[in-house]
């Protein structure tokens, strides 16, 4: 099977700035690609016409010291501002909404020359491990036709393994990166909270929220992490503190590297074959000189049940804003402000994001918030206090990203909590703040495996190092599914 996929980053950028490729023609090529894998239903919205535009002012503009992704075409989750260009964020609600200004990832992107072919399918207002939730249909993973591609950044993972797009921008709440990078074969940084600035981002779990990066590679994700990190003052967790040259680590020998292997995430529920693939890649990272301990996280088994009350809480906070008074959708005819309100809501939402809605709700509600949502605050601060506690004697933890394999289009989409505990081993991380890499770790029945790596915050460089590292030795990262 020839390739269809593009080259790195560095690859591209030194084809652009020797003038052996044009952006026109990278930007031809994924387009032409989007239309060939049509049926994945990737994206929501192609800027086909505006994307040559911008690439032939590259052409024009191009020096032998380019940024190095100008010229280059990416995807943007559906979750992010674009001026003049509708945002969704999967949603019937904002099927209209136009925003006036660009979220900070877009504006550091574009100022780092990066053109925007089109923006990608999701879950609705983020809330989905597989992309069925989305107002526009299931996206489908490219390794097969039955597949989901995990969500909620579903489509940014399955335009990156189609060969579509060299990397896409995601978010990662629950492990909305990592989940749909494992099921599609690719690598997916989730970095620190508060490395990447939210601003326009539409909020769904604001203490939990975190913009990341889906590419082939880990050297892929460092370029774009670099460009994308940074402190802003227009959102107030984004954190003060210089971004980090991950680049400049890459290639840093593991030698002494302590990797805990936390027997949790091993443990029920996770498929043996897809323990043995993550065993096997942690063995070629102790060949590369790293050493693996054997630990346990003493919490890890309350972070679903506590994920599932902070998250739903907090989206009934932001989502209280979508009443039909000021954008979004606004229903027909409504004889009095109380029927405009609930029928605006009931018609603009899909039933997962009002399940969480309504389970918010409840945790906040007088009599009840103590019991739920500040015991899980308390269980949080505990899983925090773990993490903590190992990396005092370990530099990475790891295990499986996801239990299984991408599971069947409608497997799990009539049981919810099948479909959350899809999340086991991710949530954990984002409860904690901290940065996570997923990347590929070999195949079961023929679909992608994804092994988990978990950094102390600001160590994304670590991160991407050890991935670096693994994928130099390994090919499962250069595996693409049939064209």
């Amino acid at each position: 099977m020839s390739s269809t996929a593009f080259p790195t980053l560095a690859v591209l950028a030194d084809e652009l700035r020797s003038g052996r490729r044009s952006a026109v023609d990278l930007v031809q090529q994924a387009l032409q690609r989007a239309g060939q894998c049509a049926a994945l239903n990737g994206f929501v919205s192609l800027q086909g016409d505006e994307a040559l535009a911008a690439a032939a002012a590259a052409d024009s503009a191009r020096t032998a010291t380019a940024a190095p992704l100008a010229g280059i075409p990416f995807a943007l989750k559906d979750i992010f501002c674009t001026k003049g260009i509708t945002t969704t964020c999967g949603s019937r609600m904002l099927q209209n909404f136009v925003p006036p200004y660009d979220a900070h990832v877009v504006e550091q992107l574009h100022a780092a020359g990066a053109i925007r072919i089109g923006k990608t399918n999701m879950d609705e207002f983020a809330m989905g491990s597989s992309n069925e939730n989305s107002a526009y249909g299931a996206c489908v993973n490219p390794w097969g036709s039955d597949r989901v591609p995990g969500g909620s950044s579903g489509g940014s993972a399955a335009v990156v393994a189609a060969g579509i797009v060299p990397y896409a921008i995601g978010t990662d709440t629950g492990g909305s990166i990592r989940q749909p990078a494992a099921f599609c074969g690719i690598t997916g940084l989730k970095p620190t909270y508060g490395r990447v600035s939210r601003y326009g981002m539409i909020a769904y779990a604001s203490s939990l929220d975190c913009a990341g990066v889906l590419a082939r590679s880990a050297q892929d994700c460092a370029t774009v992490f670099q460009a994308i990190a940074g402190h802003d003052d227009r959102d107030a967790t984004s954190v003060e503190r210089p971004a980090d040259d991950v680049q400049a680590s890459l290639d840093k020998p593991l030698h002494g590297l302590r990797i805990g292997v936390a027997r949790e995430y091993f443990g029920g529920g996770v498929l043996p074959a897809v323990a043995q693939r993550c065993h096997e890649a942690l063995a070629e990272l102790e060949k590369l000189g790293a050493v693996l301990v054997d630990m346990a996280l003493a919490n890890a088994h309350h972070a679903i049940a506590a994920y599932y009350v902070i998250a739903p809480a907090e989206a009934s906070s932001n989502l209280a804003r979508y009443d039909g008074v000021r954008y979004g959708h606004r229903c027909a005819e409504a004889r009095s402000l109380d029927e405009m309100y609930s029928r605006s809501r009931a018609e603009g939402f899909g039933s997962e994001v009002k399940r969480r809605i309504l389970v918010g709700t409840y945790a906040l509600s007088a009599g009840y918030y103590d019991a739920y949502y500040v015991r899980a605050q308390k269980v949080r601060r505990l899983i925090a206090n773990d993490f903590a506690a190992a990396f005092a004697s370990v530099d990475l933890i790891a295990g499986p990203t996801t239990p299984t394999p991408a599971f069947r289009l409608g497997e799990k989409s009539g049981d919810a909590l099948a479909m959350y505990a899809a999340d086991v081993n991710t949530v954990a991380v984002n409860l904690a703040g901290l940065p996570a890499i997923s990347a590929p770790a070999g195949f079961v029945d023929g679909l992608p495996v994804g092994l988990q790596l978990i950094a102390p915050a600001f160590a994304e460089a670590r991160l991407l190092n050890a991935t670096h590292q693994l994928q130099r030795v390994t090919d499962w990262h250069l595996q693409e599914p049939a064209a």
